[in-house]
């Protein structure tokens, strides 16, 4: 087992690491819309939010050695279902591969973020 950790995506807010490699796949942890150049969510509607959140899991994967095109599962989060349109945009330019997903809406996510995505993807 290995821990994935790289700059170009916001350190782990707790007792985790950005992503973990176990065999020929990477587990990332979830990503919000922290920006890594200023530690803290900038982005204000749920689009930009997803552009960041997509900006932080590809240098995650791309870290671990992987890419959008490889992943297989992603978990995605919503502080508000209503969101469901905007983010399906978003995410749709980046994993164009259609991997298998759940999306959820949850309560309340780390820092008042309105979306958190997870990705597992082979090396």
């Amino acid at each position: 087992m290995k821990k994935v950790a790289t700059e170009k995506a916001p350190a782990a807010i707790g007792p985790y690491s950005q992503a973990t490699i176990v065999g020929n796949l990477v587990y990332t942890s979830g990503q919000i819309a922290i920006d890594p150049a200023v530690g803290d969510i900038v982005a204000k509607d749920v689009r930009e939010q997803s552009e960041q959140v997509m900006k932080n899991l590809g240098a995650v994967l791309e870290a671990a050695g992987s890419s959008y095109e490889k992943a297989v599962k992603t978990t995605c989060f919503l502080a508000n279902i209503g969101d469901f349109a905007v983010f399906n945009e978003v995410y749709g330019k980046y994993f164009t591969e259609k991997p298998a997903r759940s999306c959820v809406a949850v309560a309340a996510l780390p820092k008042g973020a309105l979306v958190e995505v997870e990705v597992i993807a082979e090396l």
